[in-house]
């Protein structure tokens, strides 16, 4: 899952949003040495959330479709497309509004500056600026992720022409994400659970 998932999964908890957030930029296993513990739980999610995803068979159907022409960039650019129908369906999920939960969700980021990666630091200020959560809800504001996504690949991604496909195939892609996402969702609270009752 992408960015707006990742926040939203993460409860209610700041830290654990902040780290659930940054999953992706940090590496190794000893967490506990360079976070405070409700960060290093946020981080824990984030890899479980990911193995959950990776696993999936909804998933591997959505991945499956974009295979051909972007191989093993397929997986990035599905978590991008989920984000996209989450956002599209926000109210379905959540009773707060999007624009609200985006605003906050910037304010815990830049409360937790102190903590965060370089990367995470430098691409924060172009997120809010262009207030990606909020833009996901929009193909055009998918289609700039993932050209910006394009642009920081090592290799030729092709990530820049994936909205195309997303337009193609929309109501496959948005039927596996209805399927998927209650499931990760129920997934996401049980793991907080018992992490909690730790």
């Amino acid at each position: 899952m992408n960015f707006l998932a990742h926040l939203y999964l993460s409860g209610d908890d700041p830290a654990r949003k902040v780290g659930n957030f940054i999953g992706d930029f940090v590496k190794g296993r000893d967490l506990a040495s360079r976070f405070e513990p409700g960060i290093v739980a946020g981080i824990g999610l984030h890899r479980a959330i990911d193995h959950f995803t990776d696993t999936h068979a909804t998933v591997k159907q959505s991945k499956k479709r974009l295979q051909p022409t972007y191989r093993h960039y397929s997986g990035v650019i599905v978590d991008v497309f989920y984000d996209h129908f989450l956002a599209r369906h926000w109210s379905h999920f959540s009773s707060e509004p999007l624009d609200r939960f985006a605003q906050q969700a910037y304010r815990e980021l830049l409360d937790h500056q102190a903590v965060l990666p370089e990367d995470v630091k430098h691409m924060l200020p172009y997120m809010m600026t262009g207030n990606w959560l909020l833009n996901y809800q929009h193909v055009e504001g998918i289609d700039r992720a993932l050209t910006g996504m394009s642009r920081r690949t090592t290799f030729v991604s092709h990530m820049q022409h994936a909205t195309a496909d997303l337009q193609e195939h929309y109501t496959a892609f948005e039927s596996e994400f209805h399927r998927f996402f209650p499931e990760l969702k129920a997934f996401c609270e049980e793991w907080i659970g018992k992490a909690g009752s730790r």
